[in-house]
């Protein structure tokens, strides 16, 4: 039997394994694998420069020894090892964040391959690192289609739902404002919003300005906040109606899971939604959203659970997490074999 390939595997501190659990437990199967964890120390005066030495030294040690190394977020755990001698091949799963804050410290001469989640998120990396472009190659995300399944019976309850952190990026405030407005309509709407509120000072005041609008507006009855909720999937299946109102999203997590739920899932317009929803699916402006919204509430129940089963068949075909997996795995195997066919060829060359 054949001796498993090495695998580093740097992902960060807990909450960025959020999307990653199962393309890890995939990854543990088919390869030896180890994940970076610096040692922490606590000593008086001396315990930064430790700490500074030990996390550096941990990860070169990880570069050297390993057959390839894995990165799931293109950010600080890349920018700091691509600065370092390379020794071993990288691969990089770059979400969409990383893009703005994180690719220019990148040194991607020491990155061999980039997964991207979106034909668009491709074409903005490829017109900002021209140079690497060959390096690319879009595989989606993926959700565990076994835990986020369609309820047997949804009777429509005009339930509207968003999953996200409380930013400004995600546009709660706006939806807010939609909900009055389906209101002065006569219609009774019930904005559903699950999501913890963003850990930055800098946001406290968009937090601040959605409960002001949601009492001014007299809404109290009309939107719900949540927080973080455990279970997601139960969650989901109460919702008729998902709405991604961000202006900016890799491919959102969310909305996947949302199709899953057989949820009727809208979304704006932003870069790369046209590779999940359908385009009568997707709006731009608050007129079209309401549109939407209404002509879907006016729907027999059975056209209703017809554009549900839709959603859901396109998140079969294409969003599984077994499917990202096996897709990302395939990927790694094959990036091990092309450096070490390329290792031995400049070992006969000299």
């Amino acid at each position: 039997m054949a001796k498993k390939k090495k695998l580093g595997i740097f992902v960060g501190e807990n909450g960025k394994w959020t999307f990653f659990h199962e393309i890890f437990a995939a990854l543990n199967r088919s390869y030896q694998t180890e994940v970076f964890t610096p040692k922490q120390f606590e000593l008086p005066l001396l315990s930064g420069r430790l700490n500074r030495w030990a996390y550096h030294n941990h990860m070169q040690t990880m570069l050297r020894h390993n057959d390839l190394c894995f990165f799931e977020w293109a950010s600080e755990l890349l920018t700091a090892a691509t600065h370092l001698p390379k020794t071993c091949p990288i691969v990089t799963r770059l979400h969409s964040y990383e893009l703005t804050f994180w690719a220019s410290r990148v040194n991607w001469n020491h990155v061999d391959r980039v997964i991207l989640l979106t034909r668009a998120m491709e074409s903005k990396f490829r017109a900002a690192y021209p140079d690497h472009a060959h390096k690319t190659v879009i595989i989606n995300n993926g959700v565990d289609l076994k835990k986020f399944t369609p309820p047997a019976h949804k009777p429509f309850q005009f339930n509207l739902g968003m999953v996200c952190n409380i930013h400004p990026i995600k546009r709660i405030y706006e939806l807010v404002l939609t909900v009055h407005n389906l209101k002065r309509m006569g219609l009774n709407p019930h904005l559903h919003i699950a999501g913890g509120r963003w850990e930055n000072a800098y946001f406290d005041d968009y937090f601040v300005a959605i409960q002001r609008a949601i009492e001014k507006l007299d809404l109290q009855d009309n939107v719900t906040q949540y927080g973080f909720v455990e279970d997601t999937p139960a969650w989901l299946q109460k919702i008729d109606i998902f709405i991604s109102n961000s202006y900016w999203e890799g491919q959102q997590v969310a909305l996947l899971e949302a199709m899953g739920c057989g949820c009727h899932c809208l979304a704006h317009f932003w870069d790369g939604v046209e590779e999940v929803l359908p385009a009568e699916n997707i709006y731009v402006t608050e007129n079209e959203l309401i549109g939407k919204i209404v002509a879907f509430a006016e729907k027999s129940a059975a056209e209703r659970q017809r554009c549900q089963a839709h959603l859901r068949s396109i998140a079969e075909e294409r969003f599984d997490i077994i499917q990202t997996a096996a897709q990302i795995c395939s990927f790694v195997d094959s990036t091990i074999h092309l450096a070490q066919k390329e290792q031995s060829l400049c070992v006969s060359a000299t």
